[in-house]
């Protein structure tokens, strides 16, 4: 991991103050944590090079089979750290941009008694991409239970007229916070403006026949970092397939309970 330049101002008081509350279960405290550090800055911990130099290194920490950088959340914090090599301060989104194309974490003052708090790599995916935008995990998704074959019928159809859609698939998503979800994947042959433009207008021509109330939400399947899409090539069987290619699904993994999302399907 090499670490970008950057430097900026200390505060960080409303961080530590989260850091905590977050425990096993208080996922308010969680999501509140990941707005904090989307607004804030924290000292990422180098352990090759100098701030701004093209051989920086961040640190990094394996923890329960995932990769995390380790950084602290003040200047007393990394005081009271002993780290005695050197640290450039960081945005939170810029952080979170850097390190989660390569499905690496973040963890904030591992020194701290009970070891500090761990940001999966899908978490920050979330802050790096608008935390209103995707749903907070840990994601529990399934097979949905609706029975809305009117919806799905229409879809297919509208799908078989609009060549750009290879297949599709349906999960039920429940986040830990807010409303559970329909979710379908849209698989297309390409996703150039105008392919990705045809499956929107075929997700409107179908959308009436949703029952009202019940939220309809699309995932790109060949979206490699989307965890609903990762379920959903794992477990779900396409019910709209153009090239008539099905395949057994795998039985998905049981969800996991932790701090951020489950681990990748």
């Amino acid at each position: 991991m090499s670490a970008g330049a950057h430097q900026g101002p200390a505060a960080a008081g409303q961080l530590e103050q989260l850091l905590q509350q977050v425990s096993p279960g208080r996922y308010d405290a969680y999501e509140a944590l990941l707005h904090a550090l989307a607004a804030g800055q924290v000292w990422m911990l180098l352990w090759h090079g100098r701030a701004g130099s093209p051989d920086a290194q961040y640190g990094n920490m394996e923890v329960d089979g995932l990769g995390y950088a380790p950084c602290v959340t003040s200047a007393p914090e990394l005081a009271a750290s002993g780290w005695n090599r050197d640290h450039e301060v960081v945005s939170g989104l810029e952080i979170a941009a850097a390190l989660f194309p390569d499905r690496w974490g973040l963890w904030l003052n591992p020194h701290a008694p009970g070891g500090g708090v761990g940001i999966p790599w899908l978490d920050l995916r979330r802050i790096a991409g608008g935390l209103d935008r995707l749903p907070a995990g840990p994601l529990r998704i399934s097979d949905p239970v609706i029975d809305i074959p009117q919806f799905y019928a229409l879809l297919a159809q509208n799908a078989h007229r609009t060549p750009a859609v290879r297949s599709l698939r349906r999960a039920w998503v429940q986040p830990a916070l807010g409303a559970p979800y329909l979710a379908i994947g849209l698989d297309l042959y390409d996703t150039g403006p105008q392919a990705v433009d045809s499956a929107r207008l075929m997700i409107q021509q179908s959308i009436g026949a949703v029952p009202d109330g019940l939220p309809v939400s699309t995932v790109a399947m060949n979206d490699e970092y989307d965890p609903v899409a990762m379920w959903m090539r794992a477990a779900a069987r396409p019910f709209f397939d153009r090239d008539g290619y099905t395949q057994q699904p795998a039985r998905p993994p049981a969800p996991s309970y932790g701090y951020g999302y489950p681990r990748p399907y």
